[in-house]
């Protein structure tokens, strides 16, 4: 697997990753120590690859503040662009090492302390991947430090704890959920046992299950239109539950070009509230900016379309290059509009 990812890198790069002294003639080269450093930079379960530092719980919450909490809350809580990273963990999960709401289903959703079983995965995912407008843009220090303040709002170190490489498998034995999951089988040791052994069922087979209780269809939508009340972020999707009648009463009102579904449909309600700043600016700032102004929905089209940063922070807006112009105007209007 190693060697076709070496062989892809080359191909595009003209440089040959190879750590078996292999080269084809005419096809890159072998890469320098540097080279091979600069792209590994991953962090395993055991610790090899962890650069020796350290961060403060304080440092790190300052980090937190300036480059986290907008997506994240500034408890690790939010649950408005990104699932809860702090939550559903208690006392004696932290003593026990396995999480009681992940066995009962107490917990409304799952958090990044509720699943993570090793440390080095949260540390190298932060140093990796994060913040999400800038990665790798963290100095060591920081990271270890963000890593610190996470363990400190979930309880499991203390205000003036200090994260750092000789102190981070002590640290890991402290995971709610370090027992929650086990690494004795064949996809995670080599010389361990496949984790599927049976053979395919080609006689005797069940038959096909039929459904013999669902919900009547006037219960269907009892709370509403739970497709509606589902994040348009992250994994989670719901099922259209209105009447029929209701649905196509609520299509004849919302054109598929219309500004508000495309507002939804493109993932903008994730940085953009109707009347409060999350990452990006409100709709109803946004009318208020540019109100009056005559090339205000030409002006709108055209940043929406290249995307870009600058005019309300350093948050950068991604491009929305794939929509027509037709879309564009439309969605131009309806931020104009304040969603009136």
């Amino acid at each position: 697997m190693k060697f076709k990812i070496n062989l892809l890198v080359a191909i595009f790069t003209g440089v040959l990753f190879s750590t078996n002294a292999l080269a084809f003639e005419g096809l890159g080269r072998i890469a320098t120590p540097e080279e091979v450093k600069a792209w590994d930079i991953d962090v395993r379960p055991d610790f090899v690859g962890l650069p020796k530092g350290s961060g403060s719980v304080a440092k790190g919450m300052e980090v937190w503040e300036a480059q986290c909490a907008s997506c994240h809350g500034v408890f690790g809580e939010s649950n408005e662009v990104f699932t809860p990273i702090v939550g559903g963990t208690t006392a004696a999960d932290i003593k026990n090492g396995r999480v009681q709401s992940l066995k009962d289903g107490s917990a409304p959703q799952r958090t990044t302390l509720m699943k993570v079983p090793t440390l080095s995965t949260l540390w190298d995912y932060i140093n990796r991947a994060m913040p999400w407008t800038a990665p790798k843009s963290l100095s060591t220090e920081e990271v270890y430090a963000v890593t610190a303040y996470i363990l400190n709002m979930g309880g499991i170190v203390g205000d003036d704890f200090v994260l750092s490489d000789q102190n981070m498998a002590q640290t890991q034995a402290k995971l709610p959920n370090r027992n929650g999951m086990q690494t004795n089988h064949g996809m995670w040791l080599p010389s361990g046992k496949p984790d599927v052994k049976e053979a395919r069922c080609m006689s005797n087979c069940k038959p096909e299950a039929k459904i013999i209780s669902y919900l009547p269809e006037y219960a269907r939508d009892a709370h509403g239109n739970l497709k509606d009340q589902n994040r348009l972020v992250g994994p989670v999707r719901g099922v259209v539950t209105v009447a029929q009648a209701n649905s196509a009463q609520a299509a004849s009102k919302v054109s598929m070009h219309s500004g508000e579904s495309l507002f939804n449909a493109n993932g903008c309600v994730a940085c953009h509230g109707i009347d409060n700043k999350k990452l990006g600016p409100s709709v109803v700032a946004v009318a208020n900016k540019y109100a009056g102004k005559p090339d205000a929905k030409a002006y709108l089209a055209g940043k929406i379309k290249a995307g870009g940063a600058g005019v309300w922070g350093d948050m950068p807006m991604p491009a929305q290059s794939h929509l027509s112009q037709e879309d564009l105007n439309a969605l131009s209007d309806w931020f104009l509009s304040g969603k009136k």
